[in-house]
């Protein structure tokens, strides 16, 4: 602990775009075959650093099996909240959820090139304190680690609905499961709040058996994958509002509240409308009266395809889905990014109007059919998947592995991992950086990023923009 607030911390989204630019970006690797221990990549993304585009470290965990996905850090702005008797953390651990083993780990990065696990939680300690399994996503919170579940009890996760447990920021001891009353949530995947007016978000993917072995198929067929999210009062921890957003919406998946906490509306990414393969953004926002409505403001359509072109699963479609697997959202609220997997596409959005978002610009990279290649040349495999923005605004940055079984599924054959990063124009547009590729180890993927300092998918604000 500090005697002074961690100067990576930031009262608002404003200050923080200001604030000094990333040096490192923190990636994640893991080995879908489990035959390798899953690892966290340190990337050089200094322009002016001779390992331009580089692994400078790198850290490999002691089992197998893991499966990494959406990690977080141990603290972060919202520390700052008038309500937290925690300002005086510091952003020095990385908490990194294994979503097959149900296994978490402590890393120590305050040196990052000389990185080290703290603590291991395994899957019983978790199970026993909140029955809940398949840790997912992290966010810091005011006065814990927020952790959301993908699974409850029992072999196959489906003893009881997945929620969200929460960790002591200090300890890393598992505290218990947040909610008081779930109400109609019964599925799980993303969540994010707006800490000031006290509300959080959360959205909705599949249980364990519709996910761990790839899509099935006839239930996404028959809408049975996630299509509602919930809306909770925060520190009361129930839910006071679920909204539907239609039975053929499949997979509502991340949730990207506006970072200026004055403002009182947000995204959640859509992967397929089974009626027309397209993929979907809706716009949530609260009115006067506190209640919260939902409508779809930006589709994507499928691509035509041959089918002895397309993989098994989607030979009787002919086309191919976007499939929106992941959307990020600039500080200023301005640009809302789209990763189109299926495709191989990254679109930008201005959002300034979040009612009305407009295409602003787009890169054309892997895709199902496509296979577009990067500027140097290279073949990127799968499509853009987990997508990070700068504090500034100025770049973004993208890896290409949605989840193992699923990248078998979409795209058949090892493809290799990549992390890639794009310039955003003064007044928007994208273009590829032709001298950033990161080269990773043989036989691994890259999943999520996480940038030096925060980013755009980490921090949360306790004030508003001036």
């Amino acid at each position: 602990m500090s005697i002074r607030p961690d100067p990576t911390f930031h009262a608002t989204a404003k200050l923080a775009m200001a604030a000094p630019v990333e040096n490192l970006a923190f990636t994640l690797m893991l080995s879908p075959d489990g035959s390798q221990p899953d690892g966290i990549a340190v990337v050089d993304v200094d322009p002016k650093s001779k390992n331009f585009g580089e692994i400078v470290s790198s850290l490999f965990m002691p089992n197998k099996g893991d499966e990494f996905h959406h990690f977080g850090w141990n603290a972060c702005s919202s520390a700052l909240s008038p309500l937290t008797g925690h300002a005086f953390l510091e952003r020095r651990y990385l908490i990194v959820p294994g979503i097959r083993s149900s296994r978490i780990y402590v890393i120590d990065v305050k040196d990052p090139m000389n990185m080290k696990i703290h603590r291991t939680i395994e899957a019983d300690e978790i199970l026993e304190k909140t029955g809940y399994s398949r840790p997912h996503t992290i966010h810091c919170g005011p006065e814990g680690i927020y952790v959301s579940t993908l699974g409850g009890g029992g072999e196959d996760g489906t003893d009881g609905p997945p929620g969200i447990f929460i960790m002591d920021c200090e300890t890393f001891d598992v505290l218990g499961r947040y909610e008081m009353d779930r109400g109609a949530q019964d599925k799980h995947y993303d969540f994010w709040w707006n800490l000031p007016r006290d509300y959080m978000v959360s959205s909705e993917w599949g249980l364990p058996p519709q996910f761990e072995n790839g899509i099935v198929p006839e239930d996404l067929l028959s809408n049975k994958y996630g299509h509602s999210i919930h809306f909770w009062d925060l520190r009361g921890r129930r839910n006071i509002q679920t909204i539907d957003l239609g039975e053929n919406h499949q997979m509502a998946l991340e949730i990207r509240p506006a970072h200026d906490p004055a403002k009182e509306y947000g995204f959640c990414g859509v992967v397929v409308d089974t009626t027309n393969l397209e993929g979907a953004i809706f716009t949530w926002w609260r009115d006067e009266d506190g209640k919260f409505h939902a409508k779809k403001t930006v589709t994507i359509p499928p691509v035509p395809a041959d089918a002895d072109d397309l993989p098994e699963l989607l030979k009787g479609f002919s086309a191919v889905p976007p499939l929106v697997t992941d959307i990020d959202l600039s500080l200023d609220d301005k640009y809302l990014y789209v990763a189109c997997w299926g495709t191989g596409e990254m679109h930008q959005y201005d959002v300034s109007d979040p009612m009305a978002p407009k295409l602003a610009g787009k890169v054309e990279i892997g895709g199902i059919v496509a296979k577009h290649k990067h500027p140097n040349g290279k073949e990127f495999g799968y499509g853009p998947q987990m997508v990070e923005i700068s504090r500034d605004g100025k770049r973004v940055y993208w890896t290409n592995s949605l989840y193992s079984t699923w990248d078998d599924q979409f795209y058949p054959g090892e493809r290799g991992a990549a992390m890639v990063m794009a310039d955003v124009g003064e007044n928007g547009g994208l273009t590829l950086n032709k001298d950033f590729w990161v080269e990773f180890p043989d036989g691994y993927r890259s999943h999520q990023i996480r940038l030096e300092g925060g980013d755009c998918s980490t921090d949360s604000f306790c004030y508003p923009s001036v």
